[in-house]
């Protein structure tokens, strides 16, 4: 008997094979072994308006214009915004601008200081 990997969800060792694909028993979870071996990490890369690649504690500025939604206030062009955080979805910035408070921003809309 060969040794078959953890599963990659519960990390049950009773999985086993079924064809080309590997399965838990415990969760159900199906995979390939060519998917355990691919790199795992699914780096989300977010780039500013110039394609910069942006991190985590970075400051951006504003490119354009943009109106808060809710409110008649408008962020103006080269307002900029610190310590920025990436988060997953289609605003992809969450930050806090000063005078407006906590918002989320597309980074298509900044560059990159």
């Amino acid at each position: 008997m060969e040794n078959l990997p953890n599963c990659p969800k519960c990390g049950s060792e009773y999985t086993y094979e079924d064809g080309s694909m590997l399965v838990c028993p415990v969760c159900a979870h199906e995979w390939t072994l060519e998917s355990e071996t691919e790199n795992n990490e699914d780096v989300k890369v977010v780039k500013d308006a110039n394609g910069k690649i942006l991190n985590d504690g970075d400051t951006v500025s504003v490119i354009k214009d943009l109106k808060v939604k809710g409110s008649s206030s408008v962020i103006k062009i080269g307002t900029k915004v610190k310590n920025i955080r990436l988060v997953d979805g289609d605003h992809d910035i969450d930050c806090k601008i000063e005078g407006f408070g906590a918002m989320k921003l597309k980074s298509e809309f900044v560059k990159k200081i």
